[in-house]
């Protein structure tokens, strides 16, 4: 995901695509040139970090660190593996790695981590995402929720 934020260039869990690099870099390398700022790179998990070292290389990006304004960071708890949601308040949405994912039939539906060990801890941060005033939900897995993202999620939460 591609983020311009106030003070930084965000890229969260980034990705390039297998025989898309040159276009890919051709917008990436002229947005970055555009604004002039630094890029931050953020990972929702570990496991999503892709592209992030060849991105940071190319870019004199940091990976992780002090948030840039506007995103503020929510723990996904429940399992050792460290997960964590990301909030850009400015615009309502909420970016996740694998907590809640859309089907190819657009469903949106809760996945529970393989590693989850303590599922009440899991409840209880997802209880925590469900306060936010979430508008956008931006998934790594299926088509981004762009309208009336937390009512579905409350939705998937009560099919689990």
């Amino acid at each position: 995901m591609y983020y311009e934020a106030a003070d930084t260039t965000v890229l969260i869990d980034p990705l390039v695509p297998a025989g898309e690099e040159d276009e890919l870099f051709r917008h990436l390398d002229a947005d970055v040139a555009r604004r002039g700022l630094p890029v931050v790179i953020l990972l929702t998990a570990e496991w999503h970090r892709r592209s992030a070292d060849e991105l940071a290389a190319r870019y004199g990006a940091r990976i992780g660190g002090n948030l840039p304004d506007g995103i503020e960071e929510i723990p996904i708890e429940g399992a050792d593996e460290r997960q964590v949601a990301y909030f850009l308040r400015p615009h309502a949405a909420l970016v996740v790695a694998e907590t809640f994912q859309v089907d190819v039939d657009g469903e949106l539906f809760l996945r529970r981590s393989p590693a989850l060990e303590r599922p009440d801890e899991l409840g209880a941060s997802l209880d925590r995402l469900m306060e936010l005033p979430i508008e956008r939900l931006l998934v790594s897995h299926g088509e981004p929720v762009l309208e009336d993202a937390r009512t579905r999620m409350a939705e998937a939460l009560a099919r689990s």
